[in-house]
């Protein structure tokens, strides 16, 4: 039985629309473990690691999750605090802005008990985590963090991280170089976006990046590109560009780059190599793209899926030089 964790901040996400709003359940590592359920076999184990509140939109968020088959591990409830919350604005395009009410979260402190995270880690296949995840940590729970994913690693869990920078999160960005650095060093998967990652940390092109991130120990990565697809790079495979799915029509991007994670993760743990894993997982996030919020529908994941297993993707994934 697969047994994969993912860990980070599940947010009440409000959309808006016409002339009211939609509240629903949403965050980067959340909706990566979402695609992952949906796609995952019915007797996986799928746990979300955070902290919950006492409040009422905790209590609606844990049922959401359970409705949904997906478990908390030992997630604290913490007295006093509550989820954060998030808006989800469009333009004409289908891209979207955000406003954020975060900082009481009870997610920021998620890494504070090592017990309760020794537990939620224990005999997992694969744990998943992001830059956001580290981002709303304090320095002392960010060492925690690692310190625990270490020790599920050195007992046969993989670690996939995806460095999801976002500058109004960090105080500045050294902090964040040094502490998604330190991250990477005991990454098996790393799922980072371009131009993101040259932004934050200087690389000159994905290949340049891909470098960066192999030399510190990270056998394998999956470079999203947005539009152009993504960039792999493994052991057998010197680098490929795995393009997108053509002619989509974006109704709304939020949770893409988040979806591609999920589908990527679940076609690698179920045998796939890792360009047919992009293709899949191309296909998957040009899915999400054409529904409102971060989270589609499973059963409408599940058919997309198997059609993957049909039909060839979009093209043929080429050399890089």
């Amino acid at each position: 039985m697969i047994r994969v964790a993912s860990v980070g901040e599940c947010m009440l996400e409000l959309q808006a629309r016409g002339s009211g709003w939609a509240l629903g359940h949403a965050g980067d590592t959340f909706n990566t473990l979402w695609m992952m359920r949906a796609l995952l076999p019915s007797e996986a184990e799928t746990d979300f690691v955070t902290a919950f509140g006492d409040d009422p939109f905790s209590d609606r968020q844990r049922d959401f999750m359970a409705a949904h088959g997906i478990g908390t591990a030992a997630s604290p409830r913490l007295p006093g605090l509550r989820p954060g919350l998030y808006a989800i604005t469009l333009d004409a395009a289908g891209e979207r802005s955000f406003t954020y009410w975060r900082a009481d979260s009870a997610a920021r402190r998620l890494a504070e008990d090592p017990g309760a995270l020794r537990h939620s880690f224990t005999r997992r296949d694969l744990i998943h985590v992001s830059g956001i995840t580290l981002a709303i940590l304090t320095p002392a729970a960010r060492r925690i963090l690692r310190d625990e994913l270490a020790r599920a690693r050195a007992a046969g869990a993989k670690v996939s991280f995806d460095p999801n920078w976002r500058p109004a999160l960090w105080p500045a960005p050294a902090e964040a170089r040094a502490a998604m650095t330190e991250l990477l060093k005991i990454t098996d998967i790393a799922l980072p976006s371009w131009p993101d990652e040259g932004a934050l940390f200087g690389d000159p092109d994905a290949k340049a990046c891909c470098a960066r991130l192999m030399a510190l120990g990270v056998r394998e990565v999956a470079l999203k590109l947005g539009a152009e697809g993504a960039w792999i790079a493994a052991p057998g495979t010197c680098g490929q560009t795995v393009p997108a799915c053509p002619g989509l029509t974006p109704l709304d991007t939020t949770g893409a780059g988040d979806g591609f994670n999920g589908a990527y993760l679940t076609a690698r743990l179920s045998g796939e190599a890792p360009v047919p894993a992009a293709l899949i997982a191309n296909r998957l996030a040009g899915m999400v793209i054409g529904v409102y919020g971060a989270l589609a529908d499973p059963e409408a994941l599940r058919r997309c899926r198997a059609e993957a297993r049909l039909t060839p993707g979009p093209a043929t994934a080429r050399q890089s030089d």
